[in-house]
């Protein structure tokens, strides 16, 4: 029988039986189109079957985790509050890292429960209400998403949304809600006109799908309505009344005009374009990154954290480019410990600039934030024979010296540039000691420790005694099982997440033919164990000894890397395109090493049996 023949006799079977076509035993015993067959035996390597074992145990904590801490709508059981220190953010972030997990291979029961948990927290946000703060009476939530608020907390509430496009990106609610969202930021939605393209602003640090906040913010915009907190509550900042909670904020007053934070809309964007191609949001991205590139040159290579709503910068704030909510100059006392705390969050930008280069590869978005680096450690002054660095600007110049460079995103600025400068920028720590061929150990020693994290949460789960009426959003959080960190720089050589609302970083990804699903195929594992400009390099094993595995092999969390050959044992096979397939016989593996360009395509959402 030919083989076209066989397939289609094997498809009405299929349909007679009432099962599924393609058969995933089937598909996974033939090679695929595929360029590369590792057949050489390989006893499974200790690295691997630990990484087997982690996926497998976070299905069943993660499913305890859900069931002790959500209802049968997705709801987290909790007291329902607005405002910084605990409020809607907090409750979806109590499945951070779920659809990382579900990406690189976890149970199809992760997926199903992020999902319900983000279907649950739109309603649940929607029908909860403030009684006192202004903007949130009429539900925390309108048109499935926040009302009004900083990109700190958006960023925050957004990590588990944004990174469902590598689970299921043909999902309906998804794309649809994909759109809407970054439409609160291209002006697509007249009741939400947070952008002013004139000066190429977002008019207002709280901004959400209500629109800007125009008005100075008060304590209560933040800290939300009064609320019972001795014998009750533990919170986050250690409050004990609710009259600390609003002193914890009292300061945070000028919001008006923009603020680096908000860079963070442009992940919205990028994951539109990255579903539709429509160039208007690469096009947005482009402008509203460079324009803050632009502010940063005009100001002695320095991110200003406040432009006013005319454009200039420090506008909104006495012409100071260092005022404003959570800018340089922003120092505060705290509450409960009467001290002085900086909270200078520019640092969060990074990820904007990220994105623009992602879409790009343009070397210029990266320099901005390269010559901050250098310009505030430029103003480093000597007392007692230390160098000492500042990290905070205001009416007195700079403050807050320490011994420490001021460093954020030092690590981003090398993962994305490969360059050696950028490199020693970086302190020294395992997972690179390993890349760079010094530290052997480090891959088993860290699934070992991300086992054992496991363990120890569901533990202390267990041992918790608080009570849906006792319990603030965040306070299920510490127990999140979701442990990632090592599985993303091993598997996909990338950077974890940080929970602000940013998109996957990675060199590679993978995707099951035999399930036609994302992630490692069952049975397999691999480990990536060396990162260059031009190439990538990593061990792939098939732990079963019996069946054969097929897997597809993609360049960059999105595509956005092309693979242009493969060399495995000498032998080199051209690839040209961002993904290529891989075929494990029974027990087997090798190291294969990628010739790659990076940033040369044209990053998607598509899997590749979605024609993208």
């Amino acid at each position: 029988m030919a083989n076209n023949d066989c397939r289609s006799y094997l498809k009405v079977l299929a349909a007679l039986l009432g099962v599924a076509w393609p058969w995933s035993w089937l598909r996974a015993s033939e090679p695929p189109q595929a360029l590369i067959r590792l057949e050489t035996p390989m006893a499974p390597p200790a690295w691997a079957l630990l990484e087997r074992e982690l996926l497998r145990a976070h299905h069943r904590a993660c499913l305890e985790f859900f069931d002790r801490y959500f209802d049968d709508r997705g709801y987290l059981e909790c007291v329902e509050r607005w405002g910084g220190d605990d409020g809607p953010d907090d409750a979806i972030e109590n499945v951070n890292d779920w659809p990382v997990l579900y990406a690189i291979g976890g149970d199809d029961a992760i997926l199903a429960r992020f999902k319900k948990a983000w279907e649950g927290h739109l309603r649940q946000y929607t029908k909860a209400r403030t009684t006192e703060v202004p903007f949130a009476r009429d539900g925390m939530y309108y048109k499935e998403f926040p009302v009004m608020f900083d990109w700190f907390h958006h960023g925050e509430g957004l990590s588990v949304f944004n990174l469902e496009g590598l689970c299921d990106p043909q999902d309906a609610r998804f794309r649809q809600r994909v759109v809407r969202y970054a439409g609160f930021y291209l002006n697509d939605d007249p009741g939400a006109p947070n952008y002013d393209p004139k000066v190429k602003i977002i008019r207002s640090l709280f901004n959400g799908s209500r629109g800007p906040l125009l008005r100075k913010a008060t304590a209560l915009d933040w800290a939300g309505d009064p609320i019972e907190v001795e014998n009750r509550f533990r919170l986050g900042h250690g409050e004990h009344t609710y009259q600390q909670m609003l002193e914890h904020f009292q300061d945070y007053n000028d919001i008006v005009g923009d603020h680096p934070l908000n860079l963070g809309a442009t992940n919205l964007a990028l994951n539109a374009y990255m579903l539709t191609h429509d160039p208007r949001y690469k096009d947005w991205i482009i402008e509203y990154v460079d324009a803050w590139r632009q502010r940063m040159a005009a100001n002695g290579g320095i991110i200003p954290s406040n432009i006013g709503l005319d454009g200039t910068i420090g506008g909104a704030c006495g012409g100071k480019w260092y005022g404003g909510v959570y800018g340089w100059g922003f120092t505060v006392i705290d509450p409960v410990t009467r001290r002085r705390v900086h909270r200078n969050n520019h640092h969060v930008a990074i990820n904007g600039f990220g994105n623009a280069f992602l879409l790009t590869g343009d070397d210029r978005f990266l320099d901005a934030w390269r010559k901050q680096i250098d310009a505030v450690n430029g103003h480093a002054r000597t007392e007692g024979g230390r160098t000492l660095y500042p990290h905070m600007y205001g009416d007195q110049g700079w403050y807050d010296y320490r011994p420490d460079r001021y460093n954020p995103g030092v690590l981003e600025l090398y993962y994305w540039s490969m360059k050696d400068q950028d490199r020693q920028r970086v302190r020294d720590f395992d997972w690179l000691a390993f890349l760079e061929g010094r530290a052997p150990t480090y891959p088993e020693a860290a699934l070992r420790r991300d086992l054992d994290t496991i363990r120890r949460k569901v533990q202390a789960m267990r041992r918790d005694r608080t009570t849906p009426d006792t319990r603030l959003a965040d306070d299920p959080m510490k127990y999140n099982p979701a442990t990632v960190e090592s599985l993303v720089r091993l598997t996909l050589g990338g950077l974890p997440p940080k929970h602000q609302g940013e998109v996957l970083q990675a060199r590679l990804r993978y995707f099951d033919p035999a399930r036609r699903r994302p992630g490692l195929p069952e049975d397999v594992a691999v480990l990536v164990d060396s990162l260059q400009d031009g190439s990538t390099s990593l061990t792939l094993v098939n732990v079963n000894q019996a069946d054969p595995r097929a897997v597809i092999v993609q360049g960059g969390g999105y595509g956005e890397h092309r693979c242009e050959q493969v060399t495995q044992e000498g032998r080199t096979t051209p690839v040209r395109d961002c993904r290529f397939h891989v075929w494990l016989a029974p027990g087997c593996g090798g190291r294969i090493t990628i010739t790659m360009k990076r940033y040369a395509g044209v990053p998607t959402l598509a899997q590749p049996w979605d024609g993208g």
